[in-house]
């Protein structure tokens, strides 16, 4: 049986989408199986250890991190990029939804921009920007990765317009021609023969797709390839391994490159899939090979320094960003998604809170951190902040879509009588169907937030709708006859005997109602 819709709204809608059924109207196979596996949201635990990460390590009139508990270093800099990423994925999740708390973390991010972000180095290669500049390439790199997700989080240009800087002036000069392979290869440092190495390709890889993401401009899109070309045949095994031995926060920036430079690159389709199967086979490594883990799938203890301890902070959130990538494999995001949010449960099951907001995450997360509170690693609390700060987006956005997906589909079901489809009380139906098509369609364009904006327009609009619907009789695909006998029925044609029903729309009386 084929769904019935306001004319008016059959039109919007295929003009929108060019004369086709849009893609992904319906729910994806990933995002119906990823619903069904949330056992939790995050969202309280994530709010605590985002608050226990500032409490603990943050330098709050600063906007950057002591390397361990109380204990500053003034040469901490890299590090300060992935530190301040779980304020901006914490910021992401609050806004427009909770101002005060969004507002709060926007202000340090200000700050760490304000303070260069703990730079010990800022203009000492001479003349130039004098703000993000380093001798260490790969220090300049995670750097400038995380001003564009400032820009992407806030709509600020600045940060942006800082990153591209820092990347035309200091980071892509740098870079040599490599005859062999045709690419680029960058040192990692500005010391006479300093070479390249994984952790400054990969970065540079994904800024350079990036920056071609945003501004379009064809330069970019040739370093992304030309570095991805030079990594892929000089650095990357044939095993899975971005570089030997094999480091989580390598896996996932090369991955990430991977995943980007699908969206981005203009080779052939061939070409294309192969970024596209690359970036989980990078990613899929870290979570599963002995490697990389404990041999159960939980990242392993990578060692105890600042560098070392927050490498799993950079992994995870490109591996939360392949699970929201609806034109990934549905089996692939799938079964990353189980691989993560059991890491989450894990180190979360190990954490003691007891002195909260004093909080401690292990180098391990199957154990919790029993050392002296000197010696805390900023580094570690940063990956346990990272994984559950990412574990409550991931779990928000799949929530988001497959509710404003579901809703989508039951509102496509009314029955509009015959004569009303273009009545003025019908437009904010309309306006919200719309709406919701278009987030759909592209739901990597589009905040939590705006989700949540969409839903609420949604189920509002609905109870306008529903006095300009038919009776319904019979249920589409089912031999069930609803009675007038005010019992309440799902849209499979079960009665419901709990009078504690989730949020949905359900049948009473032959009717439609959003409960």
């Amino acid at each position: 049986m084929m769904k019935r819709v306001s004319l008016l709204l059959a039109l919007v809608l295929w003009t929108m989408f060019g004369g086709q059924c849009p893609k992904a109207l319906a729910q994806s196979t990933a995002v119906k199986t990823i619903y069904r596996t949330i056992k939790d949201t995050y969202e309280t635990k994530a709010d605590s250890m985002t608050n226990a990460f500032i409490e603990s390590f943050m330098i709050k009139n600063k906007g950057y991190f002591n390397v361990s508990y109380q204990h500053y270093a003034f040469n901490a800099y890299w590090t300060q990029a992935h530190a301040i990423d779980v304020i901006i994925y914490a910021f992401e999740r609050h806004k427009n939804i909770n101002r005060t708390l969004a507002n709060k973390y926007k202000n340090y991010m200000t700050l760490w921009y304000n303070n260069k972000a703990n730079n010990y180095a800022g203009g000492a290669l001479g003349t130039g920007y004098k703000m993000f500049e380093n001798p260490f390439t790969d220090d300049m790199c995670w750097i400038t990765l995380t001003l564009l997700h400032m820009t992407e989080a806030t709509g600020t240009s600045t940060y942006a317009t800082a990153a591209r800087q820092v990347f035309d002036n200091f980071i892509i000069k740098r870079a040599n021609e490599d005859e062999e392979t045709g690419g680029l290869w960058l040192p990692w440092n500005t010391d006479a023969g300093s070479g390249p190495n994984a952790c400054t390709q990969s970065p540079a890889t994904l800024i350079a797709a990036k920056l071609y993401q945003k501004y379009g401009d064809e330069k970019y899109l040739e370093y992304a390839k030309k570095l991805y070309a030079y990594t892929s045949k000089k650095i990357v095994k044939s095993d899975g391994r971005v570089e030997e031995p094999p480091l989580t926060y390598t896996q996932g920036t090369f991955g990430e490159a991977c995943r980007i430079l699908y969206h981005v690159t203009d080779e052939a389709a061939t070409i294309k899939n192969r970024y596209r199967t690359l970036a989980y086979t990078y990613l899929n490594y870290a979570f599963t090979s002995g490697r990389c883990t404990n041999g159960s799938n939980i990242l392993r203890h990578e060692g105890t320094s600042g560098d070392q301890s927050i490498f799993k902070a950079v992994l995870i959130p490109y591996a939360v960003n392949y699970v929201l990538d609806e034109e990934m494999p549905a089996n692939n995001r799938t079964n990353l998604c189980k691989l993560i949010l059991k890491n989450t449960s894990t180190m979360w099951k190990n954490l003691d809170i007891s002195r909260y907001p004093i909080v401690f995450c292990n180098y391990d997360w199957t154990k919790p951190y029993t050392g002296e509170d000197k010696d805390a690693s900023m580094g570690a609390m940063c990956s346990g902040s990272s994984l559950m700060e990412n574990s409550a987006r991931l779990c928000r956005v799949i929530t988001d879509r497959y509710t404003l997906g579901t809703l989508y589909q039951q509102c496509l079901d009314l029955n509009i009588e015959p004569g009303h489809e273009q009545d003025e009380e019908l437009a904010s139906f309309n306006a919200a169907m719309q709406t919701a098509a278009e987030i759909l369609e592209n739901p990597g364009n589009y905040m939590t937030y705006q989700f949540k904006q969409a839903i609420e327009n949604l189920e509002a609009a609905y109870q306008t709708a529903q006095d300009y619907t038919t009776d319904i009789k019979t249920i589409p695909n089912s031999q069930f006859t609803i009675q007038n006998d005010n019992a309440v029925y799902n849209l499979a044609g079960q009665k419901c005997t709990d009078g504690n029903l989730p949020k949905g729309i359900y049948i009473i009386n032959g009717r439609k109602v959003l409960r």
